[in-house]
């Protein structure tokens, strides 16, 4: 039987853990919510000694505190170390993407008013198969105003996306 390297992954697992240091976590204090391996701070704190076996402590990613219902949304910002773009590059990459999403809106609504006609306000037009089989309308009149449906969502998505872009 050949080996592949997920058969083999608790294998190296236990390896590494057998060769971390026996001794690397003394004692753990529980202080609430919160835990320390600081003997003096968990003394004056009267924190209580965890017994039992290792912790390990994860710290959480905070979120930022909630804004106000009319408080303006944060522009983001890129850190400092991301490379600078040209400003005439970026008015150029912007009118690129307003030219495809524009495009893509066109194509959209062209299919949307396609569905809309074959659609006709519930009541598509019966071919021969649906005049033998009536179940087979109904679930073609279903499928038809899904996707209506599903067309209207991206139409507003697109132009959600348009919106987000600065003007030309």
């Amino acid at each position: 039987m050949k080996k592949t390297f997920l058969t083999s992954l608790p294998a190296l697992t236990f390896l590494a853990l057998m060769a971390a240091p026996a001794g690397a976590q003394d004692r753990i204090y529980r202080c609430g919510n919160e835990y320390t391996n600081n003997a003096n701070q968990a003394k004056e704190r009267g924190c209580k000694l965890v017994e039992g076996g290792n912790i390990t402590v994860v710290e959480g990613v905070r979120s930022a505190p909630a804004s106000g219902a009319g408080a303006a949304p944060k522009q983001s910002t890129s850190p400092p170390s991301a490379p600078r773009v040209n400003p005439n590059d970026q008015r150029a990459r912007d009118a690129d993407a307003r030219a495809i999403l524009e495009s893509e809106l066109r194509k959209a609504e062209g299919r949307h008013a396609e569905l809309t006609k074959e659609y006709n306000n519930g009541a598509p037009e019966r071919n021969a198969l649906d005049l033998r089989n009536t179940q087979r309308y109904a679930e073609r009149t279903a499928e038809i105003k899904s996707n209506l449906a599903r067309s209207e969502s991206d139409i507003a998505g697109i132009k959600r996306e348009l919106a987000r872009l600065p003007s030309p």
